[in-house]
């Protein structure tokens, strides 16, 4: 299968990034003819694409977008550029090298909803990008396409950046829009949802699509929804890009339809093993998705959201990490771990108390000095902390723990042997008692 340039179309089309360059290439030829059309038919061309957002869920775009009430007198369009999933870097090759198909699809996605503004929505380490973005805005406000009444339309909007703190909560859509107020990133309580007065940002209905999302919609405009549905699956339509990095001799991002086979990315496009090692395991979606124990039957599973479920995987925004036969599962549980630890806002209490509990035993795991209580403790713990959190995060530090022990337990055993082989400690002298009453 070769690789489709719907986004990354860069890699084609030297200096895409450049405006007249973009221009030249169709650029902002599906802005002028959405413009001139009834809002809800746009919402409807979207819908009929079943353009799924790319962020992770999945959720249908044109479906989201019609949530939002038309007779609010003012809307807002969020992009998500936070881009902290472990392993994931589409997002920022779409703002490096083809900033106006986002630019243009998000003013789009506003149209269609009217939306007054655009904001989008960097993670805090992005200030290259942002400076690029920034720049591609200013360039097309200047041509007329971003700003008062652009492309002589009655439609006026205005699109801006915003850099976070580089938190990885704040790709959760309710703590993205605190952030983007000032506030702390945590989520908020739902209902009401973004979509509703009193659930957007200040309070407006708004719309959050994540940035591999909007850059879709020029195309889809352009050329139809039955022509972005012949590209993929009938549930998966499109194009994806996937990220596969680790274990790999060529890491880097591959734009293909869905429904690629994990073994045809990794062995043909991504370059096989180092060392023609054998795969062990694979995060699909990096570290917040269910580790998957490799055989031939999951290399051979097609790279949709509805084949990856039924491997108890996700694809999420499909940041494959490939390990090979010498990597220690304890130790990637760890890792991960660790990660969400850090990550988490505390707000919720399961997340907050679940994560730094976990670290601690698998730590002891680690260090050889666990029993095989252990491992059931730690899989109790993270099973508690499941659909019991504001958000999906306290789901996402459970899941490198539940999916490791299960998929792979000899992995833990050995440590726990260790533990058994090692000689006995000495017992701690019995402290005296303390003088009464103190």
């Amino acid at each position: 299968m070769q690789q489709t340039y719907v986004l990354l179309r860069g890699r084609e089309i030297p200096d895409l990034h450049k405006l007249d360059v973009y221009v030249k290439n169709g650029g902002y030829d599906a802005l002028k003819k959405a413009v001139a059309m009834p809002t809800a038919d746009i919402i409807n061309v979207v819908k009929a694409s079943n353009l799924r957002g790319r962020g992770g869920a999945g959720f249908p775009t044109g479906m989201k977008w019609s949530f939002i009430p038309q007779n609010e007198p003012v809307k807002y369009m969020v992009v998500n550029c936070d881009e902290s999933e472990t392993g994931t870097f589409k997002d920022r090759e779409i703002i490096e090298t083809n900033p106006h198909q986002l630019i243009e699809g998000a003013v789009i996605g506003a149209y269609a909803i009217q939306a007054k503004a655009v904001y989008i929505y960097l993670r805090g380490e992005f200030w290259d990008q942002a400076a690029m973005l920034d720049q591609a805005i200013a360039d097309a406000r200047k041509a007329g396409l971003v700003g008062p009444n652009l492309c002589g339309s009655n439609y006026s909007c205005e699109v801006y950046t915003h850099l976070g703190a580089g938190a990885y909560i704040c790709g959760e859509e309710t703590a993205l829009l605190n952030s983007l107020e000032g506030k702390l990133g945590q989520p908020r309580v739902r209902p009401p949802f973004p979509a509703n007065k009193g659930g957007g940002l200040y309070g407006e209905p708004t719309v959050v699509n994540n940035v591999e999302t909007l850059t879709n919609v020029p195309w889809i405009i352009n050329n139809g929804a039955d022509e972005y549905k012949k590209m993929g699956s009938e549930q998966s339509p499109g194009t994806k890009i996937f990220c596969v990095s680790g274990h790999v001799n060529k890491p880097g991002n591959y734009e293909f339809p869905f429904g690629i086979t994990l073994r045809e990315l990794i062995m043909e496009h991504a370059g096989g093993i180092p060392g023609g090692k054998a795969i062990k395991g694979i995060l699909p979606s990096g570290g917040s998705g269910p580790i998957m124990r490799v055989t031939d039957e999951i290399l051979d599973t097609k790279l949709t959201y509805e084949d990856m479920a039924k491997t108890g995987s996700i694809l999420g925004s499909a940041s494959i990490i490939v390990m090979d036969e010498t990597v220690d599962m304890t130790w990637v549980a760890s890792k991960v771990i660790k990660f969400f630890k850090h990550e988490s806002c505390g707000k919720c209490t399961p997340c907050r108390e679940g994560t730094y509990w976990l670290d601690k035993v698998v730590d002891r795991i680690m260090a050889n000095e666990a029993q095989m209580k252990d491992i059931d403790l730690i899989s109790n713990v993270a099973k508690n902390m499941q659909g019991v959190t504001l958000c999906a995060l306290g789901d996402f530090a459970a899941n490198p723990i539940i999916h490791t022990v299960k998929n792979f337990p000899e992995d833990f055993k050995q440590h726990v042997k260790g533990a058994a082989a090692a000689p006995a400690k000495a017992a701690p002298k019995q402290a005296a008692p303390a003088p009464a009453g103190d």
